[in-house]
């Protein structure tokens, strides 16, 4: 558990005691609040590196007044302290030299916007900030400005349409340069659902600039107002435009989701032993290779690091590829190979017919797979949280994959590759703009291309959660 107190001795001629990584951040926040010498502080009371649940140390939290001339409103600041490296010492990060970054590289941010009469700042962004940490600790996955959180609850636990996540660098903290590492700063913008699905649609970058632009959305400086009752585009319709226009033009950044999906080889019977059905929820998955794993990873992490990333599915219950891409090539290779090549224990196999089977909000996602990606010569990947099964949609135009225009279906162990036209990717958008796939109620929702020999299911997440199917 954690508790509020002031930052007693933090800045009163006390440096000498501190450790350096600490005092680099501390210095930062005095260069903005010179006047906040002591701010309040949320504290993990048993630190993560004597075993207590919270990696972070300390969540500082400022009052801020705003600048009236930027259309910046007053509000609470919050700054996190235990992502980067505060000592040095290997306790929590290796020391790995001051050239590199410290610890993760960075440390979390958050404006909330400071209601009329508030005399002290809120302390639930403390504990928001130490489930994204914990995130970060357990996957060992990083940020980046621009990536998107899918959080599917009130981040205050009210009733609020403010549910999901943005981040974006903090308007006012430059990087610091410590003698462990460098330590960027990245803030938590609170968007709506409507607002989410927009950057996954297009990219966070975008959706970002737009929410900006309207002042009760964020304006400059991207302040959360956990009482906002409007989606920009409630606010300014024409803001759709811009997004639509995005699409079409950039298409989109995001290359794979966690996703509670499934799928069935049509053109075996069950009793096969080869049948890819052993895949399916309710029975004992095969694992994949090393080699597919990584290729997989890679597909989910590509076009990441250009600030997008697959929607996180929630902090206690699912981790995340532990490594970042070091390519922008839009291929399926590894890092480590030129094309993939099969593990010499799991064939690749053409499949003739192929059903496959997405909950609720992975089906709604598919018209962006199809538009946002494959059209503009992508890829998209699907990888189940229950399990090894994956999907890769892949166009023409994409390196490396093994389903190929002869044989568009192809499975290797769990792993699954479509390879559609621009031809049926155009069909298959046409067919998929029922306005019922995004209505929950309305499911189960089947969409078939008989002369393609595929089907696609949209089904209630209870499918996807009972051990038979």
């Amino acid at each position: 558990m954690d508790e509020m107190r002031p930052n007693s001795g933090a800045h009163l001629g006390l440096a000498s005691l501190f450790p350096q990584g600490l005092q680099a951040i501390y210095g930062e926040c005095r260069r903005i609040y010179p006047d906040q010498p002591n701010p309040l502080q949320v504290t993990a009371i048993v630190k993560y590196w004597l075993g207590g649940p919270d990696p972070l140390d300390y969540i500082s939290m400022y009052r801020n007044v705003g600048c009236p001339a930027l259309d910046v409103q007053e509000h609470w600041h919050y700054v996190s302290l235990g992502l980067s490296d505060l000592y040095g010492d290997n306790r929590v990060h290796e020391f790995t030299g001051q050239d590199g970054p410290s610890g993760f590289g960075f440390e979390l941010t958050f404006r909330l916007k400071r209601e009329a009469g508030e005399t002290a700042p809120p302390t639930w962004p403390a504990e928001l900030m130490q489930g994204l940490a914990r995130y970060v600790f357990q996957s060992e996955n990083t940020f980046c400005s621009g990536d998107h959180i899918s959080w599917h609850s009130p981040l205050d636990n009210s009733e609020s349409r403010i549910q999901h996540m943005l981040l974006t660098e903090d308007p006012q903290m430059q990087p610091v340069q410590t003698p462990f590492g460098l330590v960027s700063f990245l803030q938590i913008v609170g968007v709506c659902t409507e607002e989410l699905q927009a950057a996954q649609q297009w990219n966070g970058q975008g959706i970002l600039d737009l929410l900006r632009g309207v002042h009760v959305a964020g304006g400059p400086w991207l302040i959360t107002d956990m009482r906002r009752g409007e989606t920009i585009f409630d606010i300014d319709p024409h803001l759709q435009e811009r997004v639509d226009k995005g699409i079409d033009t950039d298409g989109s950044n995001l290359s794979g989701v966690s996703a509670k999906c499934a799928w069935d080889d049509l053109s075996r019977p069950p009793e096969d032993e080869d049948d890819s059905r052993s895949i399916c929820i309710g029975s004992q998955p095969r694992r994949l290779s090393d080699k597919d794993t990584e290729q997989i990873r890679e597909a989910l992490r590509k076009g990441l690091e250009i600030n997008s990333k697959s929607i996180l599915p929630p902090i206690s219950s699912q981790r995340h590829s532990q490594d970042r891409p070091v390519s922008r090539k839009d291929s399926l290779e590894s890092e480590s190979s030129a094309a993939i090549v099969p593990h010499e224990l799991v064939r690749t196999r053409q499949l003739e017919s192929v059903h496959l089977k997405f909950n609720h909000e992975s089906g709604t996602l598919l018209p962006m797979c199809l538009r946002g990606r494959l059209l503009h010569g992508r890829h998209f990947t699907y990888k189940s949280i229950n399990g090894d099964t994956a999907i890769t949609f892949v166009s023409t135009g994409v390196e490396g994959a093994f389903a190929t225009e002869e044989h568009p279906y192809a499975a290797h162990g769990p792993w699954l590759q479509i390879l559609l036209t621009e031809e049926f990717v155009e069909q298959m958008l046409g067919d998929l703009q029922d306005p019922s796939i995004h209505e929950e109620s309305k499911l189960p929702k089947e969409y078939s291309w008989p002369d393609k020999k595929l089907k696609i299911s949209v089904l209630p997440d209870t499918v996807f959660d009972s051990p038979l199917q």
